[in-house]
């Protein structure tokens, strides 16, 4: 049930991130959640949005580095602890979490949280025993 986002490879430079934006928007795909992170001469720019495939393929074709990553959506309560309670349990199961981003639904006291985790599959069965809600293929509430 993993979702794939997009994981792009920015050159650190002033309009790189509007470029790609730019692209996406001509195209008519919309950014359900992202994430930027920086390093010394690049960034990068990790997103689900409504269509990836075609997102990938508009994207290589303007010569943009991005590529899929298979990763985990999972409701968690938006209160104080909700999110440490699923960290949790994660720990005591041994999956490592190699980095997560997060946001809230509009219509919901939900938060939605994105996990690159090494084994997915392992990750889901213990959050759905957790009774957690896993959003299933790019269909992010907002």
């Amino acid at each position: 049930m993993a979702i794939m986002q997009l994981s792009v490879f920015l050159e650190n430079r002033l309009g790189r991130l509007d470029d790609v934006l730019n692209i996406l928007k001509d195209n008519h795909i919309n950014i359900k959640a992202l994430s930027l992170a920086d390093k010394a001469s690049y960034g990068i720019l990790r997103m689900i949005v409504d269509n990836p495939e075609k997102g990938i393929v508009v994207l290589k074709k303007e010569h943009i580095s991005v590529n899929f990553t298979p990763v985990v959506a999972v409701e968690i309560e938006d209160r104080p602890g909700g999110l440490q309670d699923m960290i949790r349990v994660l720990v005591k199961e041994g999956i490592n979490i190699e980095y997560m981003y997060a946001f809230i639904a509009k219509s919901k006291d939900k938060a939605i949280v994105v996990l690159k985790v090494e084994d997915i599959d392992k990750t889901e069965e213990s959050l759905m025993l957790m009774g957690k809600n896993i959003i299933a293929k790019n269909n992010i509430p907002l």
